[in-house]
């Protein structure tokens, strides 16, 4: 049984949805940011990433700042708060990539129990930058994407109300995504959306860990200084987005390494060639299967094959493609010990494609970029099902899902 609650949303007026709608805080650079407002005044990042307002910024003074930028986009009626609690449909399109998903509260203590099941473990830097964003926002101010196995009765309901409303916002971002956002407010649509996913069993984080760790920490505080707390408190919950996993699109998540260990060319070819079956003139950059990798280095694709001992098996953790790369190649080759905490190596999504890895080996900031096939939802939810985790950055998915168009006031 998952449990979702309507909430009355803090979002822009639909003429303005566009100006404000914002990508995630963590896709882009400070500097990326901070071009992106120049040209947007009313961005949300204003909000979501406030010190690119800060040009030089103490800790505490960011957190001030977003709550502050928040308040002005309320003030200058940018933003308005919801008459009653509302649940939202919010449709996407990349291309020919169509996904629809459903804007409501989750339930942190089904988080908490397992029953929202995430499957990457989070850094205690970033889940702390989030709680304090929260705190001193006192809002969620990007949701949590979910996903949930597909349920034929939901998604002709969430067609039925989507066919009959006029969308409240229907927009192209920059970046050439379509979104559309329809209003549930009508009572019994709410509870005909809510009485199917009581019948979800399962709820799983596809992307937002630490907005969910984070959601669910602050909670926890609020509770503790609020012994008499119902349980239906907006705290209680997480701002989400749930999609049918079927909808769902996962593209490749790479890798680029500083250095090479020590190594020079030959010799970190060497070694790959006693892990790996390594083929020179790799035209298609990006491997087409699983167990196949495209390696960047000295101005030359590789392409790895992944020899028999290293697939693992049916473990469903261990013989996965990120998995395999961190264990035969990463770590024991290039040093890369700790993938979380390591300043070495860095994660690029796919969306950016191969050119973007060959920027960076040929800009001389890394030694060798490593491209991967992407990981499936029945490999997330075969690892989430069992309660462990991938490495770090194994899944990334497109389209991202905006911020700004809804904002979860916890009072």
């Amino acid at each position: 049984m998952s449990q979702i609650v309507p909430f009355k949303a803090l979002r822009p007026w639909r003429e303005l949805a566009k100006q404000v709608a914002a990508c995630p805080y963590d896709v882009v650079s400070l500097e990326e940011a901070r071009e992106i407002v120049h040209n947007k005044h009313l961005s949300f990042l204003r909000v979501e990433k406030s010190e690119v307002d800060v040009p030089t910024y103490p800790e505490g003074n960011v957190y001030g700042m977003a709550r502050m930028n928040l308040h002005d986009l309320l003030e200058k009626g940018i933003l308005f708060q919801e008459r009653k609690e509302c649940l939202y449909i919010y449709r996407q399109q990349m291309g020919s990539h169509v996904q629809t998903g459903i804007v409501a509260g989750a339930s942190v203590e089904e988080y908490e129990s397992g029953k929202i099941k995430r499957h990457e473990l989070t850094r205690t830097d970033k889940e702390t930058d989030r709680i304090k964003h929260i705190t001193m926002v006192n809002a969620q101010t990007g949701p949590v994407f979910l996903t949930y196995k597909s349920r034929l009765a939901l998604d002709r309901i969430v067609e039925r109300i989507a066919s009959a409303t006029t969308p409240e916002y229907d927009f192209v971002a920059d970046d050439g995504v379509a979104h559309t956002v329809w209003i549930v407010s009508e009572e019994n649509d709410i509870r005909a959306v809510q009485a199917e996913f009581a019948k979800v069993d399962t709820l799983y984080i596809a992307d937002g860990h630490h907005r969910a760790a984070a959601a669910a920490a602050v909670a926890k505080t609020r509770r503790t200084r609020a012994p008499k707390c119902q349980g239906d408190e907006p705290y209680n919950h997480i701002m989400a987005v749930i999609f049918p996993h079927d909808q769902l699109r996962i593209m490749d998540y790479n890798r680029a390494v500083r250095d090479l260990n020590g190594l020079d060319v030959a010799g970190f070819l060497q070694k790959a060639t006693g892990r790996f079956r390594v083929e020179e003139h790799f035209a298609e950059k990006s491997p087409r299967r699983l167990h196949e990798f495209g390696m960047y280095l000295d101005d030359r694709w590789f392409k790895l094959s992944v020899r028999e001992s290293a697939t693992c098996g049916n473990d469903p953790l261990k013989s996965l493609d990120v998995s395999i790369l961190q264990d035969h190649l990463l770590e024991p080759v290039l040093g890369i010990r700790d993938p979380r905490t390591d300043r070495r190596i860095e994660f690029i999504g796919g969306v950016r494609g191969m050119g973007e890895l060959e920027r960076l080996v040929d800009s001389g900031g890394f030694a060798v970029a490593f491209s991967l096939y992407p990981t499936s939802l029945d490999q997330l939810m075969t690892v989430a099902d069992q309660g462990r985790v991938m490495p770090p950055k194994s899944t990334w998915f497109e389209p991202k899902l905006l911020s700004g168009l809804f904002v979860y006031p916890l009072e």
